[in-house]
């Protein structure tokens, strides 16, 4: 039997509650199977891994695990792309050498990673730009690229938003945990310095959606969250974020109504794997894919398995036992296999959800421009 029929049939078959039912019987090896054919037909999406950092700063000094991520490892794991984020440390927001270093370092960190990319790796990996390219991609057997800003801090004025946009940037992640020139962050609920949005924060969140690059609402407070969902006329993302109701004492977790409210946007939560994010009852050596598959089956349990998908955190603080890096992309889809989700769901919770947040931000922004 051809593996493409074989894969349709397993495709057929799996979307049934029945048959969803049924695999909890089958052997360990068998799921294995099953999740690895599922991988093959599958757009898979790891949509937060701070990997540029780690590959372009090899000698950095880092407070964290490094080399979760590489285009061989998520080959091996059936990880089909990834959003690679330039991060940036919370800095001075209110200095203007500070925001100019920040914006400066920015550029040039996106630019290096463009040129590691495609003068180092064309062979195997591409960069995405839009919705299409990824599907393209996936097709030629490449892994994908993703372009994306971890802390709004660099964008001084409007125009860079757009300038960003043109560099291949596809999501901003709004803060790091504290206040900058956008929003206040989600460290210290107590400090609040906008409560909220800034004024220049709103109008940065509606550039971003009338040029198409998607609103990412993880670290930022409560407060920024809904006056964000106040402003955006397409769905956002939560890029790598978990759930406060299975950790409460974790500021940066959603809480079921936040949860609830990016659903009703048609957004997605991404949930991140950081031992940090998922329970305060285990050490971290007993913290495995079955405490994390918890945290995703509690956002499909409010929301629905449409809102729901995975951003590891990998180079970052990333990664459970059985999920250490990204080659073991499977285990996560064996467990949740054996917790009855269906192919369906599996397409949508790997790639499908984000894929339909970015066609619609897409869409949003193609609208805008053309006056419609």
């Amino acid at each position: 039997m051809k593996k493409g029929f074989l894969s349709l049939l397993i495709l057929i078959f799996c979307g049934s509650v029945g048959f969803a039912q049924n695999a909890r019987n089958l052997t360990d090896e068998q799921y294995m199977a099953l999740a690895d054919s599922i991988h093959k037909v599958v757009i898979s999406f790891d949509t937060h891994v701070d990997t540029p950092t780690y590959l372009l700063h090899p000698d950095g000094h880092f407070t964290v695990a490094k080399g979760q991520v590489s285009f061989s490892l998520m080959e091996k794991g059936g990880l089909d792309g990834a959003f690679f984020a330039v991060y940036l440390d919370q800095g001075p927001w209110q200095n203007q050498k500070s925001l100019d270093s920040a914006y400066t370092w920015c550029k040039d960190e996106i630019q290096a990673w463009k040129d590691y990319v495609n003068q180092r790796c064309s062979d195997v990996a591409e960069i995405a730009y839009n919705t299409d390219d990824v599907k393209r991609i996936k097709k030629e057997g490449k892994r994908i690229v993703v372009l994306c800003i971890e802390n709004g801090y660099p964008v001084r004025t409007l125009s860079e938003v757009d300038e960003f946009y043109k560099m291949g940037v596809r999501y901003i992640t709004l803060s790091h945990n504290t206040p900058n020139q956008i929003c206040d962050g989600s460290r210290y609920p107590g400090r609040a310095y906008w409560h909220g949005l800034s004024p220049f924060g709103r109008e940065v969140v509606e550039r971003m959606q009338q040029i198409g690059i998607m609103v990412d609402v993880s670290h930022v407070s409560t407060e920024s969250l809904m006056d964000v969902l106040k402003v955006v006329k397409a769905p956002v993302i939560a890029s790598h974020s978990a759930c406060k109701a299975l950790k409460p004492s974790q500021t940066r977790d959603l809480t079921d109504d936040e949860i609830r409210a990016i659903a009703a946007v048609d957004g997605v939560i991404q949930v991140a794997t950081g031992r940090f994010f998922l329970t305060d009852d285990l050490p971290s050596h007993k913290v495995g894919v079955k405490i994390l598959a918890n945290h995703i089956d509690h956002i499909k349990n409010i929301v629905g398995a449409r809102y729901v998908g995975l951003g590891t955190d990998f180079d970052g603080g990333g990664g459970v036992v059985g999920l250490d890096n990204a080659s073991q992309m499977k285990n996560l889809t064996v467990e949740l296999l054996k917790r009855g989700w269906t192919v369906e769901e599996l397409r949508g919770f790997w790639g499908g959800n984000l894929l339909r947040v970015w066609e619609k931000c897409e869409k949003y922004a193609s609208d805008f421009q053309n006056g419609r």
